[in-house]
């Protein structure tokens, strides 16, 4: 492994909004990543989740290959994804699982897939109380996030970004072996994440490294180490796009170390019909907007598609 990386610690607990927005901010500009500690999730509710993550993965393949991944939704088997497309490897170490909305016009278009009771009695009951923890994590770090953008805290309430979110849980589990062989394996390939901010808890066992410069070539790694008790927050691709640049999303992959790992991802993207255009407070006469207006929605859809195209 290389280098640790220390990333800025963000209270969600204080009081005061705009030095923290202000941390944010500063976060942001200069890592694209950040620690977010007093979240509101207790840490009861977080072993179960992983408790019954584990006991998911645990299960025989025929099990787990009855809810294959439809509409995003569902498990990918170990291999089924390459984050990397240019990598000539068969594939990602990993495999997982995602459930999305619990309610809404989303939840009726895209219906979760859920382990059967018999096999996991209490896997749908804690999946569904973490799913609406999280979401008011996320909403409340998407107000921070405003205010470091110089909007209003209900700016992203405002254009409907929160109506209806499209935000997802992704369960994982790498297996971390550390394979000899002449093409360099990948629990997870270099990649960024494609929507607005991504919230991850681990397991604490070391993996994820992240590049700061992604222009830079050769990329230079660095470790991120687990705290525990807080979550590893990034900045994706829209929310890069959103600001025209000024917050970029940051390039990271994860490592086989030898040992099983388990972690869970919480991504939170805009509602599929939110339009996302520069934000005002990020462009000026002298720096005119980079990308042009699209719709959430098929913005994350066309990465997907080029993710699962290539894997």
């Amino acid at each position: 492994m290389g280098t640790s990386l220390l990333l800025p610690i963000i209270d969600l607990s204080s009081p005061e909004k705009i030095s923290t927005a202000q941390l944010i901010r500063q976060a942001c500009l200069e890592h694209g990543f950040f620690y977010v500690k007093n979240h509101g999730i207790s840490e009861e509710l977080v072993e179960r989740v992983f408790k019954e993550s584990k006991g998911f993965f645990n299960l025989p393949l025929e099990e787990k290959m009855a809810l294959l991944r439809r509409d995003l939704l569902g498990y990918t088997p170990l291999y089924a994804e390459k984050l990397d497309s240019s990598l000539s490897s068969i594939g990602d170490s990993k495999e997982s699982f995602y459930f999305g909305s619990l309610e809404g016009v989303l939840a009726q278009h895209y219906p979760n897939q859920w382990p059967s009771e018999g096999l996991l009695p209490s896997w749908r009951q804690t999946m569904e109380c973490y799913y609406k923890n999280v979401l008011s994590v996320g909403g409340k770090l998407l107000g921070l996030i405003a205010l470091a953008l110089d909007l209003d805290e209900d700016f992203f309430e405002k254009v409907g970004a929160l109506n209806d979110p499209a935000a997802v849980v992704r369960l994982l589990r790498y297996p971390g072996e550390v394979i000899s062989s002449d093409v360099e394996t990948y629990g997870a390939s270099a990649h960024s994440d494609y929507g607005m901010v991504t919230l991850l808890l681990t397991d604490g066992v070391p993996g994820l490294q992240v590049c700061r410069d992604k222009s830079k070539q050769p990329h230079i790694w660095e470790d991120v180490p687990a705290i525990k008790g807080a979550f590893i927050v990034n900045i994706g691709d829209m929310m890069e796009r959103w600001t025209n640049g000024l917050f970029r999303s940051t390039l990271h992959r994860v490592m086989p170390v030898g040992k099983e790992r388990y972690s869970v991802v919480f991504f939170l993207d805009p509602n599929p019909d939110c339009n996302v255009k520069c934000l005002e407070s990020c462009c000026s006469e002298t720096c005119p907007p980079r990308f042009p207006p699209i719709l959430a929605g098929d913005y994350i859809k066309e990465r997907f598609r080029l993710t699962y195209a290539t894997s």
